[in-house]
């Protein structure tokens, strides 16, 4: 069964997360699995290395995880989802993208902090997460709740926007929370709209989502930043969801580079589904 992986420190944060990929989960039909990875150096004392003193330390933390997941799941009342802990030495990004070659995962969900800049933003894990992993990311920022039917919008350049298989797949599955699937689709142009760009545009979409209703929206991006009109569709249309594609110099890396991301957060979007061609 498909899996969603939920990075956890232990933090308020992570709790959100968590409780969040368990709404997703349980509509999805899908497996949880909480994640926690030790730094390479925690619980070694400089002065003596002593095995069993390590692999108690280890073993602590493997049990504090599930006693937290199994805390958070009985909280909400997940009770019938399947839902397992790991525990592993390393740093994030190669815990999780070791867990993700050998286990069939559809997303990665990732709380969030406030603050400005991306990593400040989404904290140093989650902003690893967005721009070196290449695993559809969920951001989830603090007491967010799964809408019953969210509106789901995927940002777009129709010019510089490739989704890969991955990509696809998993935007397919969230759409599955809609039913029948559907997606708005809106395009950000630094320029004016190109009308064949456009057609071939929406061709592709159509050919990669062919069970999909979707929408598609313009905008034209005068003062070269997008990131303040994809805000304005998201109030209008009260997006719930919104997917963006990580692609370097793209709207991605400027919607994440100021504290532009608060706003489009504390408006009506519950989650940043950050996808990777």
């Amino acid at each position: 069964m498909k899996q969603i992986l939920v990075a956890s420190d232990f933090s308020i944060n992570a709790s959100h997360a968590l409780r969040y990929a368990l709404s997703l989960a349980s509509r999805l039909h899908m497996e949880i699995a909480v994640v926690h990875a030790i730094h390479p150096t925690e619980g070694i004392n400089n002065s003596t290395y002593n095995a069993i003193f390590i692999e108690d330390y280890y073993a602590r933390k493997r049990a504090a995880l599930q006693e937290w997941t199994d805390q958070v799941v009985q909280e909400n009342k997940y009770n019938g989802l399947k839902v397992r802990s790991v525990v592993e030495v390393g740093y994030l990004r190669n815990v999780v993208t070791k867990y993700v070659e050998y286990t069939d995962v559809s997303f990665l969900v990732m709380g969030i902090t406030g603050a400005t800049g991306i990593k400040e933003i989404v904290g140093s894990n989650a902003s690893m997460a967005v721009t070196k992993l290449r695993i559809p990311t969920l951001i989830v920022p603090p007491e967010s709740n799964l809408s019953a039917i969210p509106v789901i919008t995927l940002a777009t350049d129709y010019k510089t926007t490739k989704l890969s298989v991955r990509d696809v797949k998993a935007l397919n599955r969230i759409l599955k929370l809609s039913d029948p699937k559907k997606l708005e689709i809106l395009h950000v142009s630094e320029r004016d709209l190109d009308e064949k760009l456009v057609r071939n545009g929406e061709k592709k979409m159509r050919q990669l989502l062919p069970n999909v209703t979707i929408n598609f929206n313009y905008v034209d991006e005068d003062d070269t930043r997008p990131s303040y009109a994809i805000i304005d569709f998201v109030e209008n249309n009260q997006t719930d969801i919104l997917c963006l594609v990580k692609r370097n110099h793209n709207m991605i890396y400027r919607l994440f580079a100021s504290s532009t991301v608060n706003e489009v957060l504390n408006r009506s979007v519950k989650a940043i589904l950050v996808l990777h061609e």
